[in-house]
């Protein structure tokens, strides 16, 4: 793992020339699936058209346990559309509000299926409370590359560079691509706020501190958010902000606001907020790398709920 700061300051160089020059910066589209509150985003170098897709959502419908793949076709529209060749599927952490896509985009598409590396801790901690078993492999392996801290990698000629961000849960990774920065769940919308960490292995100190390191970042980095809920007053869906946006009004970590006095509003704010509603689907299948459990012998995947588990 790289130091902490020599990572930093090598997503600031990239950050700096991609805004200095312009062929740097990627082209980025949004994709907004209000089942889930998501944002899933295509992003491509203009020059060679190779493309990134990040935190793509699978259709599920908890009622009838239905799968179903319109916003993941909506993705391979657009990505065939534009003829983009997708190098990378990224997943920022294994969600627990939805379902990944991506093995499926993955056949579509092609691409490697990629994650931070520290996804091994959530898998030991979930395959126990699932009780997944001796099959559920607990090394990452159902991934194609784990990302390490500081790790550089490439989209087309674009430079890319991963960043470790726990808290929301300790796998959480931001991933910046020229002067963009998706940043998962750590930070929302300025008048929203920030992500919860009281899920297991979550930690509101350790998510202080990440996202203290994301807005050390240079105040014109183009910041690219996996949810948004609409904070009270506002109308309308919106998931880009700035660095320099966020230090000046994200209400809960702007510049000002101590370690201390966040670790004890995220602490109680927490406290009162219901599990996702699709908690126990969704981690199950992205601990997976967004497969469904293994089939039983009817040929069926089923869901396990733990009862007064959690």
């Amino acid at each position: 793992m790289s130091d902490s700061s020599e990572a930093i300051a090598l997503a600031t160089t990239q950050i700096e020339q991609a805004l200095a020059e312009k062929t740097k910066r990627p082209t980025i589209a949004g994709f907004f699936d209000e089942a889930t509150f998501t944002v899933s985003y295509v992003v491509h170098d203009p020059a060679t058209d190779e493309a990134a897709i990040i935190d793509s959502v699978l259709d599920y419908e908890a009622a009838s346990g239905r799968t179903s793949y319109g916003s993941a076709d909506a993705i391979i529209e657009y990505v065939k559309t534009n003829n983009l060749k997708v190098t990378w599927l990224i997943e920022t952490h294994a969600h627990a509000d939805h379902l990944s896509a991506a093995p499926y985009l993955q056949e579509k598409l092609g691409g490697k299926l990629a994650i931070g590396s520290e996804i091994i801790r959530v898998q030991e901690v979930f395959g126990k409370l699932f009780n997944a078993g001796s099959d559920f492999e607990r090394d990452g392996s159902q991934f194609d590359h784990l990302f390490k801290d500081g790790e550089r990698f490439k989209v087309g000629t674009l430079e890319g560079i991963a960043l470790h961000v726990p808290g929301h849960t300790p796998a959480d990774m931001a991933f910046v691509i020229g002067d963009a920065a998706f940043v998962g769940d750590t930070i929302f919308m300025p008048d929203f706020g920030t992500a919860r960490a009281d899920f297991p292995g979550g930690d509101a100190r350790q998510l202080f501190k990440s996202i203290r390191r994301l807005l050390s970042l240079p105040d014109d980095t183009r910041l690219f958010l996996c949810h948004d809920y609409k904070a009270p007053g506002r109308d309308v869906y919106a998931w880009e902000s700035t660095v320099g946006q966020q230090r000046r009004e994200n209400v809960h970590v702007k510049d000002g606001v101590t370690e201390d006095e966040f670790v004890e509003m995220r602490t109680k704010r927490d406290s009162t907020l219901d599990m996702p509603n699709l908690i126990m689907p969704s981690v199950q299948v992205n601990i997976r790398g967004g497969r469904l459990p293994t089939p039983e012998a009817n040929g069926v995947s089923y869901i396990k709920i733990p009862v007064n588990a959690v």
